[in-house]
């Protein structure tokens, strides 16, 4: 089999698909998510805590000295914070959402199975034929 057969066979197939649109719909719930995090929630955690702005917070280890060509090392412990922060709000983004798209899943069997299930007239005569093979 070529290659170009094989690259057309798999880039076909719908899980690939499915997974392309995954990642773009990702991506822009990426996109969401960061936005939320950066643009609401963190300045509202900053109010609270006196304005502080937790991607400024470091550690100073080496001051910068022009003369003596050292430039300052930092340990930019804010950043690290900032990105727990965003991934403590992107897990639970991503939970909530799975769990709504579940409960959707959930109420849709139920449905289905509802429509399987057979009518008060179909479980009646169904006795009456089962009555009547007895005899």
């Amino acid at each position: 089999m070529s290659f170009i057969k094989e690259f057309k066979e798999f880039s076909i197939k719908g899980n690939v698909i499915d997974m392309a649109v995954g990642v773009i719909i990702g991506g822009a719930f990426g996109k969401i998510v960061t936005s939320l995090v950066n643009d609401i929630i963190m300045p509202l955690i900053s109010k609270i805590t006196g304005e502080i702005n937790f991607t400024n917070l470091k550690i100073v280890l080496t001051q910068e000295n022009k003369e003596k060509g050292i430039e300052q090392i930092t340990l930019n412990y804010g950043n690290f914070i900032q990105n727990i922060v965003d991934f403590i709000i992107i897990a639970l983004c991503i939970f909530a959402f799975i769990k709504v798209i579940n409960s959707l899943k959930k109420q849709e069997e139920i449905e289905e199975a509802k429509e399987d299930e057979p009518t008060k007239e179909e479980v009646l005569l169904t006795e009456i034929r089962d009555l009547l093979k007895q005899k």
